[in-house]
């Protein structure tokens, strides 16, 4: 390497002035951008190629394993759109192990203020907060064809979040004019979190949201449940877990996002506790020319029959009438009358959550016969908080049960408003109590063994 000392003694008579300028202060509308950015020319990503996400492994049963990374050409921010072209193509029996991202396109991470959050929502109106991986293309999925999607294995990241924005959505907006955002450390070692001081939440990681796309053309809002299954947050749809959802465009188009690390039955104040999946690994099976009207559900020892719409009273008659037509198709009941005593004999049913525009209900069905379902407590136990509520409208019952434990916890346990309203949104249960005249019954129970050590203890 060759110096060229006389341009550098140059240099050096240069004034010292001339040395320490700065350039004059930009235009306030004009952005800084600093010399390397501006002069590095920033790659430009060409097209993914599909042949590079298929791993050399297989799945037990014989099927390929796709990889799927969130990325912004992978994933969509709060809508749904059937003409949404696929991000990755699988068969039958294959399997994807994918990632999903947190809301707004992983804006909502740990620093990220209430109001930032709440910015995310007002200046983008008629889209959902969820971030979703997909769309995915089932080869021969038609019209008429139910898709079952496994969950394998489901790996968060190590931190969650919960937040109700001041003044809007949730269950009780108008009363809580202040919102609050609240991150905290996922220990999956011991699957558990500590959510407030000397509070800990089991971890139930599950996806809030998984669905198809909907049949009607145009973009839709990733809020609102349906048939198409999306945003019915059952925290029973964990790892092991199947559902079955009717197709209704060719190739289903299958999405997944709104991923939890946890939440109670109800999700009150409008989130459960919300993360990220490092690796949601789930495989996809096609029913061909199965008849199915509302998506179903399959756990290890349940099955799961679910009931949606705006108001809670439909809702719950809908869950009845799926249940019922589910115990006489699965031949578990000879005729509706034998199915109908069977349903009230074995009642657990629940709300799922209140607070997504569709409220949701769900009924489980224990695969093999055992004793009746014992009946719901309608005051404080050993092992619980219980408040409890009779109306003929289920939306007041569940209102008034719901308001009780915010209260209850405020008062036994000395919480603040905001953070009982995080507390019973994440770790309440929440169930409606079986048929019984025209008065509908909430209950809802918080475990006492949240609370752990001496400053902590149940009062």
């Amino acid at each position: 390497m060759h110096f060229r000392p006389l341009a550098a003694a140059a240099l050096l008579t240069l004034p010292l002035t001339a040395v320490a300028q700065t350039p004059p202060p930009a235009p306030a509308d004009v952005p800084l951008i600093a010399p390397t950015q501006a002069t590095v020319p920033q790659p430009v990503p060409g097209p993914a190629d599909p042949a590079l996400r298929i791993t050399p492994a297989v799945n037990a049963k014989g099927g390929k394993i796709h990889m799927l990374p969130a990325t912004l050409e992978t994933t969509q921010w709060g809508w749904f759109d059937n003409a949404q072209p696929p991000v990755l193509t699988v068969k039958p029996g294959d399997s994807i192990a994918l990632e999903t991202m947190m809301h707004s396109h992983n804006q909502v991470v740990p620093g990220t203020t209430i109001e930032q959050i709440k910015k995310t929502r007002t200046d983008y109106p008629g889209r959902g907060p969820h971030t979703l991986t997909g769309p995915i293309f089932i080869d021969g999925a038609e019209p008429g064809d139910v898709l079952k999607v496994t969950l394998n294995k489901i790996v968060p990241r190590a931190y969650a979040t919960n937040f109700n924005v001041p003044g809007m959505f949730g269950e009780f907006p108008k009363e809580f004019p202040d919102g609050q955002v609240k991150y905290f450390y996922l220990d999956l070692v011991k699957m558990e979190t500590e959510f407030l001081p000397g509070v800990f939440v089991p971890l139930k990681p599950f996806p809030g949201t998984l669905g198809v796309a909907r049949a009607e053309a145009g973009r839709y809002s990733s809020v609102p449940p349906g048939k198409y299954a999306g945003n019915l947050d059952i925290n029973e749809f964990t790892e092991g877990a199947s559902i079955y959802i009717p197709v209704f465009v060719k190739g289903g188009l299958l999405w997944t996002g709104d991923s939890h690390a946890g939440q109670g039955n109800g999700e009150v104040n409008l989130t459960a506790m919300e993360t990220a999946f490092r690796e949601l690994n789930l495989s996809v099976d096609l029913i061909k020319g199965q008849k199915l009207e509302w998506p179903r559900l399959e756990t290890k020892t349940h099955w799961i029959t679910i009931g949606y719409d705006k108001d809670l009273n439909v809702a719950y008659d809908l869950l009845q009438k799926e249940t019922v037509k589910f115990l006489v198709e699965t031949k578990r009941a000879p005729d509706e009358a034998a199915a109908t005593k069977m349903m009230v004999t074995n009642w657990d049913c629940r709300v799922s959550e209140v607070v997504n525009v569709v409220k949701g209900t769900y009924c489980m069905t224990a695969k093999t016969a055992g004793k009746p379902s014992e009946k719901l407590p309608t005051a404080e136990t050993p092992k619980a908080f219980v408040t409890a509520a009779s109306d003929a409208d289920l939306n007041k019952a569940m209102d008034t049960a719901s308001m009780a434990m915010l209260n209850l916890l405020v008062e036994k346990k000395g919480l603040s408003r905001l953070d009982s309203y995080g507390l019973i949104s994440v770790a309440m249960d929440c169930r409606v109590g079986p048929p019984a005249g025209a008065a509908k019954t909430v209950v809802c129970q918080t475990p006492k063994s949240l609370w752990r050590g001496s400053k902590t203890a149940a009062r």
